[in-house]
């Protein structure tokens, strides 16, 4: 775009391109005051600027990327275990466990605790965090007074194994681990409640799953059994 702009600016300002310098959004003809923004230019360049044979007409370019850049993914496994008291509909996790493959580790410290977060950060949408609104569409959870976030008191200790196979497609062979631990907890989690409720024939539940929603639905339940 700049080799562009400073064959027009060369037109614009009667001087030759080679002596056109580009600083700080400016077409400048070198060793003089004179010059012209790139902003200005493009306008002349909208308002339909008369350009000579050989004078490229627009500053836009194009560039084609014939394949795309090769991407890197983690893989990995988590294990969530839980257990559900069906008269108050409370849910403690009992355990948490994962085995991640994120390639070539640069800091074993730092990515274990990138999961760490993450898992917390899983396990707190999974059975608390909510955004609720009344029926005039004012925002009841504005606050953490309201909006429940996850304690050290709430979560278990997460287990962490790392298990590296390195990416053939850099040549560090690091993979991402950013959002790994979340993904893995909102399944894991979910899937482990929908396992303990399936006893009494819950086959899904909603996130967030808070005490009285699983105690409703447990209560649900046992009336359509009963029925």
């Amino acid at each position: 775009m700049v080799e562009q702009g400073k064959q027009i600016a060369g037109f614009v300002l009667e001087a030759s391109a080679g002596d056109i310098e580009f600083a700080r959004g400016r077409f400048t003809i070198a060793g003089t005051d004179r010059s012209i923004g790139i902003m200005e230019l493009a306008e002349k360049l909208r308002g339909g600027l008369k350009l000579p044979e050989g004078v490229p007409s627009t500053l836009s370019v194009k560039h084609v990327t014939p394949e795309p850049p090769p991407s890197v993914f983690p893989n990995g496994c988590h294990v969530a275990e839980v257990e559900v008291d069906p008269e108050t509909g409370v849910i403690e996790v009992v355990s948490y466990n994962s085995v991640n493959d994120f390639g070539t580790i640069i800091n074993p410290m730092l990515v274990a605790g990138q999961v760490h977060g993450g898992v917390v950060q899983g396990i707190g949408q999974a059975l608390m965090e909510n955004t609720a609104y009344d029926a005039e569409g004012q925002l009841l959870t504005g606050s953490y007074m309201d909006y429940a976030m996850p304690r050290a008191a709430d979560m278990p200790e997460v287990g962490f194994v790392s298990h590296p196979v390195p990416a053939g497609t850099n040549p560090l062979g690091v993979k991402g681990c950013g959002e790994a631990g979340c993904a893995g907890a909102l399944t894991s989690m979910m899937n482990a409640i929908a396992d303990a409720l399936s006893d009494y024939g819950i086959v899904n539940i909603d996130m967030p799953a808070t005490p009285e929603r699983v105690w409703q639905a447990i209560q649900d339940a046992r009336t359509q059994h009963t029925m």
